[in-house]
């Protein structure tokens, strides 16, 4: 197995602002205060340029101005400057949305790259600031010998954007998502007012803030819940000769709860055909052998031991594939990616006629196709959208492409939005970070009987509709 390949099989896949002056170009005049907040507004053209584009590299959207707040007062400080203004404010922690979703049209983007502190590590906590990234969360964690129950694939992403959509990992199918490890959270609302809500204190925000787009509250700080950590993951990928022998032996071992982190892939062959396997890692240590044979006993015979790693450094193992994408120039392409659940009941039949229209070339050579069945019983999160059965197949279409080719990111947008009609006439639903266009009445279908909570908490808390307008909700 080529370098490369071996990169892309272990890792799976998951601005400084200026000083401004006293007034920015093209503030709008009138009866309000025009004074800008005491967190300074960079407008200059670099910061208003890096604030307009994203992962994605697919939506373009300049705002205004650029703010990096240092405290959770400055945040309400500028959104309640924002208000008055009548600007669009939209928060930004690392910038990998992928279709324009943190971004403010001539408005103001929050830039939370000053606000990273692990503030307290508890034996079953750890309180942090919400700019702070998995991979800082996760190395102040362990130094304690602890962990998150759920990690992304990829820790470059920030604790509050996981936290506004959801954020899946690969134990997911035992703990639930992100939002289900959220022990309290500080935000300041569209109106500029910093509250700690919690199930106990200010609980409907607190629902509708996780999982909520970042709609009515912007997130400042969190409390996670911790676990003891892992001392190593052994991996393991088993090959299969098609969708449904790969379906079958993913939803035994998910039965069996035989692993503790489980997802699988189809992935291109590079003879324009699919590989199709599961990938699955089992946690180990102290004096408690590993029993490999009582593992893959039944699975299919063609596998192999991916790696056997370190808690630490197997989490760690996309920055592998990310250098790799930046190096060759493919991490600042188009990432038109489609992220989606489909009802267990029917995913096999769902997914097989979705692949059937791809190939290779939709994806890119480092592209992949995500598809594993979890256990819904530890998502709690009510805005959190999942098909109404307790086992769901997460589908992604992971596009890598090879070129920065605009017209090529258009049709796969177009794409996006064809097959997700067809996922979600079939009862399947959207994680809310692909790379398609929303309307209101797509995003009210998508809620569903969640709507009226969401509603409800935008009418309160940010009524004029000042909050995250990327997401075309209202």
């Amino acid at each position: 197995m080529t370098p490369n390949r071996r990169t892309l099989l272990h890792a799976g896949v998951s601005v400084t602002a200026t000083l401004a002056s006293a007034t920015f170009a093209g503030q709008p005049q009138g009866a309000h205060d025009p004074r800008p907040p005491k967190a300074s507004l960079a407008d200059d053209v670099e910061s208003r340029a890096a604030a307009a584009r994203d992962f994605g590299h697919i939506i373009c959207r300049r705002p205004r101005a650029v703010c990096r707040p240092a405290t959770s007062g400055e945040v309400a400080d500028v959104l309640r400057w924002a208000k008055q203004q009548g600007l669009k404010v939209a928060a930004r922690g690392q910038g990998h949305a992928t279709y324009g979703r943190a971004m403010a049209e001539d408005g103001i983007v929050l830039d939370l790259g000053a606000l990273t502190a692990i503030h307290r590590i508890e034996p079953d906590r750890v309180v942090v600031d919400a700019g702070a990234t998995w991979h800082t969360v996760l190395d102040a964690t362990l130094a304690k010998g602890l962990v998150p129950p759920v990690l992304t694939n990829y820790l470059g992403l920030s604790v509050g954007g996981t936290l506004a959509v959801g954020g899946i990992g690969g134990s997911s199918s035992r703990h639930g998502l992100q939002t289900d490890q959220v022990l309290e959270l500080d935000i300041v609302t569209g109106e500029g007012v910093e509250l700690t809500c919690s199930p106990a204190s200010h609980a409907e925000l607190f629902d509708a803030v996780r999982a909520g787009l970042a709609q009515c509250a912007i997130i400042t700080r969190a409390t996670l819940a911790l676990m003891r950590a892992p001392e190593r993951v052994r991996r393991y990928v088993l090959y299969y000769p098609d969708l449904a022998a790969l379906t079958a032996d993913q939803r035994r071992v998910l039965a069996e709860s035989r692993f503790d982190q489980l997802q699988g892939a189809v992935v291109p062959d590079g003879t324009g055909g699919w590989r199709y396997q599961l990938e699955a890692g089992v946690f180990y240590g102290g004096s408690k052998p590993l029993d490999e044979k009582a593992l893959l006993a039944g699975l299919s015979d063609k596998h192999e031991t991916a790696s056997d790693m370190a808690f630490g450094d197997d989490a760690n193992v996309f920055a592998k594939l990310e250098k790799l994408l930046r190096s060759n120039g493919q991490w600042f392409n188009p990432h038109p990616w489609l992220l989606t659940y489909l009802r267990g009941s029917d995913a096999l039949e769902v997914a097989s006629e979705v692949i059937a229209g791809l190939n290779g070339d939709d994806l890119g050579p480092f592209g992949r196709i995500t598809y594993y069945p979890m256990l819904t019983d530890g998502c709690r999160t009510p805005l959190l959208r999942l098909p109404d059965e307790r086992v769901v197949f997460p589908f992604n279409l992971i596009r890598i492409p090879v070129s920065a080719d605009k017209a090529n990111a258009d049709r796969q947008v177009a794409r996006n939005r064809m097959l997700y009609d067809r996922i979600r006439g079939a009862g399947g639903m959207l994680y809310p970070v692909s790379a398609l266009a929303m309307s209101p009445r797509d995003w009210e279908d998508h809620f569903g009987p969640r709507w009226t909570l969401l509603r409800e908490a935008k009418r309160r808390h940010d009524p004029g509709g000042i909050l995250t307008p990327g997401y075309d909700l209202f």
